[in-house]
């Protein structure tokens, strides 16, 4: 058996296709703000080293980070409504993506930190400086000229790793592919159309994070 693309079935594919991919844009967006904004609380609970309290928030990173996304998700959508939560799929999805990235969004914030000379934090302390000024404007703008680059790559790898919210019925770029090929029976143009949009949105972002990290010396 043979298979002949289609052209014209591949570009009426493109406006359900499209459709989709507001809801992966959607997801990423929030997905990112919700990772990197707890990220920051788990770093800072670790740095703290609170006796107790800072080696649960270690091991709940390590566990995120050692897990995969997939079984958080299933658990999440499936699992969860079983003890009385239930969200809707995309926003599932999102707080998915959110806690995953978080994890390693922590590593980034704590290696930031971690990197600003000691000798800076004492001469800010020195001076009687509060420490609510010395975090905002001595330490986390130094660690975030580092971070933002890595931040970036993660945003692509989320907008790229969207596609697994299709495994919990949300409609984005690959559940509408998916449900194209399964009412046409046709896999190829609606799978290599998403592919090829993935592909066209991932590849400029990630020269542009390259650009980044080249202007901010984090390469």
């Amino acid at each position: 058996m043979t298979f002949q693309w289609d052209w014209g079935f591949a570009l009426q594919t493109l406006p359900t296709l499209f459709q989709g991919l507001i809801f992966t844009l959607e997801a990423t967006f929030y997905g990112s703000l919700l990772a990197f904004a707890l990220g920051l609380i788990w770093a800072l609970a670790r740095l703290a080293d609170v006796p107790v309290a800072s080696q649960i928030v270690r091991l709940w990173v390590e566990f995120v980070r050692g897990t995969p996304l997939l079984i958080q998700l299933y658990f999440l959508f499936f699992i969860f409504p079983s003890y009385g939560v239930t969200l809707p799929a995309l926003e599932t999805g999102i707080i998915g993506l959110g806690i995953y990235y978080s994890a390693y969004a922590s590593e980034v914030y704590r290696a930031g930190i971690e990197g600003v000379p000691r000798g800076q934090w004492e001469a800010s302390l020195a001076l009687g400086l509060p420490l609510r000024r010395v975090w905002g404007r001595i330490v986390l703008p130094q660690a975030m000229r580092f971070a933002i680059p890595v931040f970036g790559t993660y945003v692509i790898s989320m907008f790229k790793e969207s596609a697994i919210l299709s495994t919990i019925s949300v409609l984005e770029l690959m559940g509408q592919a998916n449900i194209i090929s399964a009412e046409t029976a046709r896999y190829v143009e609606p799978l290599s159309m998403a592919a090829l949009i993935f592909l066209c949105i991932s590849y400029p972002a990630a020269r542009l994070v390259r650009l980044l990290e080249a202007r901010t010396g984090a390469s």
